[in-house]
């Protein structure tokens, strides 16, 4: 068996955060390699680096020290601008807020994503209302993310996630708003 190498890999990472004289260790010395195909949950009680970690990964913050490897590409070493074109391509978050922009439909709130890897804007509609269906809120497209219950807030975070076919898609929390059916 071919051992596969994997789509992220974290080796020594550590996040610290200063507070006067006191560190605060968020994340401290973690080494994680995860294959593509993989499903892993990172468990923990409320303030144990969960979310930190979940950023780190995805590139929204950077580590203290230690490597982060995204599909064998170090990302810890890249600029701010690299960080944004690379979270674009490759991952999708699903954030325990939804962070869904207010003023935006849900349709336009999936096609967010698209807009900034340049699709076209008939692609970016034709792709958003196909997700969109397929998480069960093909009636709710046209409504604004305050018209939505918890719930359908969280399949539009969902749906969002997905609209670019990312590598990796990060989710804290993911289902904390939705029913078991759901």
């Amino acid at each position: 068996m071919v051992k596969q190498e994997g789509i992220i890999v974290l080796k020594n990472v550590a996040k610290y955060y200063y507070m006067g004289e006191n560190v605060i260790r968020a994340v401290d010395g973690v080494d994680i390699t995860i294959n593509k195909g993989e499903f892993v949950a990172v468990m923990g009680p409320s303030g144990s680096g969960k979310s930190t970690c979940m950023n780190l990964i995805g590139s929204l913050d950077v580590p203290t020290h230690g490597s982060i490897f995204l599909d064998k590409e170090d990302i810890s070493l890249l600029s701010e601008s690299e960080l944004a074109e690379l979270r674009g391509r490759k991952v999708g978050f699903i954030f325990q807020q939804f962070n869904l922009i207010p003023n935006l439909t849900v349709r336009e709130n999936v096609m967010l994503p698209m807009t900034f890897q340049g699709v076209d804007k008939d692609e970016r509609e034709h792709k958003a209302e196909e997700i969109l269906v397929k998480v069960g809120l093909g009636d709710r497209m046209d409504f604004y993310p305050n018209q939505l219950s918890g719930g359908q807030q969280q399949r539009v975070a969902i749906a969002r996630a997905l609209a670019n076919d990312p590598e990796v898609i990060l989710a804290d929390e993911p289902t904390g708003n939705l029913d078991t059916k759901t």
